[in-house]
C-alpha cells in the first residue's frame, strides 16, 4: 500500500499520544458506518481531528488552514460522538503541532463570521511559529493579509499531546 503524505504527518502526531501516559487505545473514528479518514478516537472519551501543512507562506511565515463546510460538517457529527474532541494542525516545517480545543476553533470562526457579517465558503486559520516562542493561532481580518482579528490565542510548543489528555 502507497504511504500518503497525510499518513506520515498524522503518524508522527499519533506517536506522541501514544507515548503520552495516559494512552490507552487509539481507533479509527466512525461516524455510522462512514470512517472518518483525517480523525480518530483516543482512548474512549476524546476525539483528534488532523489538518497539516507542509511549509508556511514564503511571505508572511503563516501556516494555512483551510476549513470548508464539509470539515466543519464532519466536526460537528464527530462531537456528538465524542463530545471531548480536539483539532490538531501539524506544522510540517517547524515540526510542529498546534492543538485547539473544537470549541476553540468555533471561536475563531465566529470571530470571523462576526467581521465579515456572513459565512464564509471556506475559513482560514492561521498558525506562526516564530523562532524561540509559543505558536500563534489567529484569523485575518476579512479582506486585509497580516492583520489579526482580534487577539492570536497562544498555544505552548509543547500543549500537545497533553493539552488533550487533561
Amino acid at each position: 500500500m502507497k504511504i500518503h503524505d497525510d499518513h506520515l504527518y498524522h503518524g508522527a502526531a499519533l506517536t506522541q499520544i501514544a507515548e503520552h501516559p495516559q494512552f490507552t487505545a487509539i481507533n479509527a473514528l466512525k461516524i455510522g458506518p462512514k470512517i472518518i479518514h483525517v480523525a480518530y478516537r483516543i482512548n474512549n472519551d476524546i476525539s483528534v481531528y488532523f489538518k497539516y501543512a507542509t511549509k508556511p507562506t514564503p511571505r508572511f511565515q503563516e501556516y494555512v488552514f483551510s476549513f470548508t463546510q464539509d470539515h466543519l460538517n464532519e466536526l460537528a457529527a464527530i462531537v456528538k460522538t465524542t463530545p471531548k474532541a480536539f483539532v490538531a494542525l501539524v506544522c510540517v516545517k517547524d515540526r510542529e503541532i498546534c492543538s485547539l480545543p473544537y470549541s476553540d476553533l468555533l471561536e475563531l470562526i465566529a470571530r470571523r463570521k462576526n467581521a465579515n457579517g456572513a459565512s464564509e465558503d471556506v475559513y482560514t486559520i492561521i498558525v506562526t511559529a516564530p523562532k524561540g516562542k509559543s505558536l500563534r493561532v489567529y484569523v485575518n481580518e476579512p479582506g486585509k493579509k497580516k492583520t489579526i482579528l482580534g487577539e492570536a490565542s497562544i498555544v505552548s510548543r509543547n500543549a500537545f499531546p497533553e493539552k488533550i489528555f487533561s
